[in-house]
């Protein structure tokens, strides 16, 4: 019985010697490049222009966007390999080369085709960053709450309204930006009326103001970003007009995948070290790997990264396959895969002992990182609602809102 699921196939994963290829070229760069200089990361608080551009000329930023657009091809699965091999050392730089996916997902499955050839090229080379601007004081995960305007005006909309926790703003040329431009027609359709917008960063009127000094990922600081009477271009509209929400949706449902690939990431990262220090430290004489204490640690937590990794690669499979319980397997990994990695960040500083809380040790920020996956891209307790909503629609036809 595989319930909800109908067929024992739809669990399988297929990983071919090429994204093998590419796993062990982008961990060797990682650890050659990237891990030397996660502790001057985490004290500067900046990541290294020249660190960004070696992940440019290694082609990352074109990961997951098809040749025709000068990207370097791979779907999902292979941007969840990238994501999570990045986050093994310093999850931040993983968000900060990645997060334009949030910007070229919707572009890419809903705009024109004259907007995929202005905007994705030069994203995919390196040349320019974007971002994705929605999240608003009132409209978090509520994201029907969304109270930016958009009034047309001629064949322009003018835009006002006010984004924050904006990832990536602070080097971003692009923005999606989502706005209202009709009313809702009753309670029950509050979604309808939502558009979603290209807006380049240059135009009269928008500005990227103060930014966020939050917990984790360190280096890759949200900003707020303001809209004041910026005239939009029609022709910038993503379509369907007056139905942004669903293209925002299906966005998040998809990027949901790399969160979860980021917390793999992150735990294997935290592992590693653990595992490593238990054969190098000594107590009582013996190696700390030979005491119960530390040993049944790392058990546990090899054994929760495996189960979290596989959920991760099997969402990532079934997104790439275009199936509709992809948006089932992003939910349930996102979530288990993010409170995995709170967890083996955390033994990971209890086997460290002391040291585990130094920073210069450079295992805790690998805690803080893993706080912040469990609330950006939807908090976990939304993961939960999407689950059971998926589940009631999969099992009995219905969508249902839970609150």
């Amino acid at each position: 019985m595989v319930f909800p699921f109908g067929n024992i196939k739809d669990f399988s994963i297929t990983l071919t010697d090429e994204e093998e290829l590419f796993r062990k070229t982008v961990r060797q760069f990682v650890d050659n490049e990237v891990m030397p200089r996660v502790v001057e990361v985490e004290k500067s608080g900046e990541i290294p222009e020249d660190l960004i551009q070696k992940g440019v000329e290694m082609g990352f930023t074109g990961v997951g966007i098809p040749e025709e657009y000068d990207g370097q091809g791979g779907g999902t699965l292979l941007t969840a390999i990238l994501m999570e091999e990045l986050s093994r050392a310093l999850p931040a730089y993983g968000t900060g080369l990645l997060v334009n996916g949030l910007f070229t997902y919707p572009v890419l499955r809903y705009g024109t085709e004259e907007q995929k050839k202005k905007y994705i090229p030069p994203v995919a080379r390196g040349e320019v960053f974007a971002a994705h601007a929605s999240t608003e004081p009132a409209a978090g995960s509520d994201v029907a709450g969304i109270q930016t305007t958009a009034e047309k005006k001629g064949d322009k909309y003018i835009i006002n309204g006010r984004k924050i926790f904006i990832t990536g703003a602070d080097k971003a040329k692009y923005f999606v930006v989502s706005a209202r431009t009709n009313p809702p027609p009753d309670k029950r359709k509050r979604w309808w009326g939502i558009t979603v917008f290209i807006v380049e960063r240059d135009w009269p009127g928008v500005e990227v103001g103060s930014r966020f000094d939050v917990m984790g990922l360190t280096g890759e600081h949200p900003s707020e970003v303001i809209l004041d009477n910026v005239e939009v271009p029609e022709e910038n509209i993503i379509p369907p007009k007056d139905e942004g929400f669903k293209i925002l949706l299906d966005t998040y449902d998809h990027s949901r995948v790399g969160i979860a690939a980021q917390a793999v990431g992150i735990a294997q990262g935290a592992f590693e070290k653990a595992f490593n220090y238990s054969l190098q430290r000594t107590a009582f004489g013996r190696q700390i790997i030979a005491f119960e204490g530390v040993s049944f640690k790392l058990a546990d937590m090899l054994t929760e990264i495996q189960a979290a990794r596989l959920l991760t690669y099997w969402a990532a499979t079934l997104a790439d396959q275009g199936r509709e319980e992809a948006v089932f397997a992003a939910s349930m990994a996102k979530t288990f895969a993010t409170e995995v990695a709170e967890r083996v960040a955390n033994l990971a500083i209890k086997i460290h002992g002391g040291v585990g809380v130094d920073k210069e040790t450079g295992v805790e920020h690998y805690l803080r990182d893993a706080v912040i996956t469990t609330i950006y891209e939807g908090t976990n307790d939304i993961q939960r609602l999407t689950t059971i909503r998926q589940l009631l629609k999969k099992t009995l036809g219905i969508d249902v809102l839970i609150r």
